[in-house]
């Protein structure tokens, strides 16, 4: 089980990562975009995800992931229940959402790649 400690250790490693509390909600950013995002109440994980591949990825582990609301369905995002995730798992969710918002230069530099 993986603890907003564990996700704000990652996100906020990650470069131009900044984090805000908007309506109870802890979010992680670069400039305006949120590419994570944790509920009130520390149950849930909102990260940024290809809207293609959602469906199959929920259909392969409807344990873990789960739709957005009805409201954030047309973004690229899905949820997460956060006791099911692994910290492995996590972290690669969290850096992709991450590489998703960020330019391909910044990713590059920080993966090494």
């Amino acid at each position: 089980m993986i603890t907003a400690a564990d996700v704000r250790e990652v996100a906020m490693s990650l470069p131009r990562t900044s984090e805000h509390l908007i309506r109870d909600y802890i979010k992680f950013r670069v400039g305006q975009i949120v590419y994570a995002s944790i509920s009130p109440d520390e149950t849930m994980i909102g990260f940024g995800f290809p809207k293609e591949e959602r469906e199959a990825m929920i259909a392969s582990r409807p344990d873990v992931f789960v739709m957005p609301r009805l409201s954030d369905q047309r973004y690229q995002w899905i949820n997460a229940r956060m006791a099911a995730l692994g910290q492995d798992e996590m972290t690669e969710l969290i850096i992709d959402a991450w590489r998703m918002v960020v330019p391909k230069k910044v990713a590059a530099a920080h993966l090494g790649r």
